[in-house]
């Protein structure tokens, strides 16, 4: 930047304006190139399923409480993301990488359904005992956003956007899941934007940016109706609740 001149990557902000959608400048700034037309339809796609999960998400029921503790919509959004970390907001990332153990091995000649099985055996070693990028608590037994996004990457393999090598991981970890419970665990919002996030070559990490940057729309609409509807000093719990002291007496 210098006076009368703005680039971005390389590109002049006038080029940009009004020939540039949002996600494409998202890919540019975030990969440093524009992708194609159809790199960027897809990604918008994962983009707009993750942008709101209702006021029970922590993340948005917090945006609603600090607009009732005083908070503009700018501390309400900041409150709220943060609360996007490795339990709440991280398993997109947690996912990426998961899926990429498997990937790696499969380029190894190790056979898809072993690779896909000891990757998850590796992360509950690892990592966590639980699997990122499936189950739900609500979404059962099917969250409704993966089956979409899935059916838009098998439409992307057919017009060789993609090569759907992530997308038949992700299946199969969700294969190996339901015949270890014995029933259907669902691949949840984070399996499946997961696989495009990888299928389009973004790194781990981004795609936990890449998610909050979904959901800040989702929480600056909560907050900002929560802000025209009032109230003060809203908690988590309704005010009707009480409680009862079960600790020790004093003497």
């Amino acid at each position: 930047m210098e006076p009368g001149k703005i680039n971005l990557r390389g590109h002049p902000v006038q080029d940009l304006i009004g020939n540039v959608t949002f996600p494409q400048m998202i890919w540019l700034m975030t990969r440093g190139e524009l992708p194609s037309d159809e790199q960027a339809r897809l990604f918008e796609c994962a983009l707009v399923s993750a942008v709101d999960h209702g006021p029970q998400a922590p993340s948005i029921a917090t945006a609603r409480m600090a607009v009732t503790c005083g908070l503009g919509l700018n501390g309400a959004m900041a409150s709220a993301v943060n609360m996007l970390d490795d339990v709440h907001g991280g398993a997109g990332e947690q996912a990426v990488e998961l899926y990429g153990w498997a990937y790696d091995a499969v380029k190894n000649h190790v056979p898809i359904e072993r690779a896909v099985a000891d990757a998850v055996e590796r992360w509950r070693t690892e990592r966590s005992k639980f699997i990122p990028g499936f189950g739900h608590r609500f979404h059962k037994p099917e969250d409704p956003r993966a089956p979409r996004l899935l059916s838009l990457v098998d439409q992307a393999v057919k017009d060789g956007i993609v090569d759907g090598d992530y997308a038949s991981i992700g299946r199969l970890v969700q294969k190996h899941l339901n015949e270890e419970k014995g029933r259907p665990v669902p691949m949840n919002i984070d399996g499946a934007t997961a696989i495009i996030y990888a299928e389009l070559g973004f790194a781990g990490p981004l795609a936990r940016g890449l998610f909050c940057l979904s959901r800040s729309v989702g929480i600056l609409s909560h907050a900002w109706e929560q802000m025209n509807q009032g109230g003060r000093n809203k908690g988590p719990t309704p005010p009707h609740y009480f409680w009862t002291y079960t600790g020790p007496k004093n003497p």
